[in-house]
Formats: structure tokens, C-alpha cells, sequence
């Protein structure tokens, strides 16, 4: 499932007054952040993610790995931070970012 322009340039839109939720640190990708990962995916569809890395290839792989372990699309990424998005099979009306952009 790839994004259509339109549709990035809609969740950038939503994602721009986001806090990143995850934060990937010196240990990379863990068990725990991609639990953490996997619960921030199925409560907002739309999420921040912030890579602590100061080199440029380690953070786009770090984003692209955590897109691939989480079947989620990339949305864009700017300096360290990294917008992602997964729909939800039952989105919660109250978490998900999407859902509630549109009301």
C-alpha cells in the first residue's frame, strides 16, 4: 500500500502538531520499543518517531527497519524525526490521530 501525494501531504498536515511517541535511543531497535511500537501503531495509526542518531544513514535505516518490523508506510521524515502510519483494523476514535483530525 503506497500513499498518493495527497494523501502524504493530508497526514503531514495532521502529524505537524504531533510529539514524537517513540523515541529510538543508543540501544536501537529492542523488544520493548518495538512492543512499544507495535501498541503506538494500533492506538494513533499516525505517529512521531524520534531517532537519537547522529548519522544520517543509521537514522533512515533505523526508520526503514522499524517500517518493515511494523508493516507501517512512511510518511516523511525531516532531520531526526520521522513520520509514520498503519491503519487500525478497529481505530479508537478517541486515540487515533486520524480520526480525530477529521472531526
Amino acid at each position: 500500500m503506497s500513499l498518493s501525494p495527497e494523501q502524504r501531504r493530508e497526514y503531514r498536515g495532521i502529524a505537524h502538531d504531533l510529539k514524537p511517541v517513540i523515541i529510538v535511543g543508543d540501544k536501537g531497535l529492542t523488544e520493548g520499543l518495538q512492543e512499544e511500537l507495535e501498541r503506538a501503531l494500533n492506538d494513533h495509526e499516525l505517529i512521531k518517531i524520534k531517532v537519537a542518531s547522529q548519522d544520517r544513514e543509521a537514522r533512515q535505516e533505523a526508520v526503514a527497519a522499524l517500517c518493515e518490523a511494523s508493516g507501517a508506510e512512511l510518511v516523511q521524515t525531516i532531520g531526526k524525526i520521522a513520520v509514520i502510519m498503519r491503519r487500525a483494523k478497529k481505530p479508537n476514535p478517541k486515540l487515533s490521530n486520524l480520526l480525530r483530525q477529521k472531526h
